[in-house]
């Protein structure tokens, strides 16, 4: 139990004393848990649901049904992990509509791996972006498998029309888990520049999002 540990050791004074960068991950989701079960300390328990989900990343992007299913994480507690993945999103969307994201491209991928990671299908989702480059609106356009025929330019030329911007960033998910752009990625991307371009709205990125890894064509030179 966390109060047998000498005060030092236990996350939350261990926090309150040296901040929480000095706490592990399994002492960070101990003290969302607050308490473990029956025969099991809670540091145990936050150990054992890193270990099942593939750390914090794949327990904070895990399905709805995933969670359910967990030993430990009844309605409350999903309640609470919820509730912080949200602030997450939030805190980043406050940030990339304050500044220009396309000088911000961690936070922007971050905010992507929140929104798009853990999806268990394709979607492909545009940021539109004012003269600034700071974010007007995301938009999830298009689900299901993804090609240059079933993404329709129009669509999206319409809504950045629509929306006044001046720049987007292309996102969209690989559920495999390999977040490396295929050929048809660089095509459908080319595609969209062109179609773009005619309203001159630029493309800034291109950016390919699986679990815990994300891929900007734009660094990669694809753009």
């Amino acid at each position: 139990m966390l109060h047998d540990l000498p005060a030092s050791a236990r996350p939350r004074e261990k926090l309150l004393s040296r901040g929480p960068s000095a706490l592990g991950d399994a002492e960070l989701l101990a003290l969302l848990l607050g308490t473990g079960l029956k025969g099991k300390p809670v540091l145990m328990l936050a150990q054992e649901l890193l270990d099942h989900f593939g750390g914090l990343a794949g327990l904070m992007q895990a399905r709805h049904e995933d969670m359910r299913s967990a030993r430990g994480l009844g309605p409350a507690r999903r309640a609470k992990l919820a509730a912080v993945l949200e602030i997450a999103r939030r805190t980043l969307q406050s940030r990339l509509q304050r500044s220009a994201s396309f000088d911000a491209p961690e936070a922007v991928k971050a905010y992507l791996q929140l929104q798009l990671a853990h999806l268990d299908h394709e979607a492909f989702a545009v940021l539109f972006l004012d003269a600034q480059h700071r974010l007007i609106r995301m938009e999830t356009l298009f689900h299901g498998t993804l090609t240059q025929t079933s993404v329709y330019p129009r669509e999206i030329v319409k809504h950045a029309l629509a929306l006044g911007a001046a720049a987007v960033i292309l996102a969209h998910n690989h559920p495999s888990g390999v977040a490396e752009p295929s050929r048809a990625d660089e095509l459908l991307t080319q595609r969209l520049l062109q179609s773009l371009a005619l309203v001159e709205v630029r493309v800034l990125d291109h950016i390919v999002v699986a679990a815990g890894h994300s891929v900007s064509m734009a660094e990669r030179g694809l753009i």
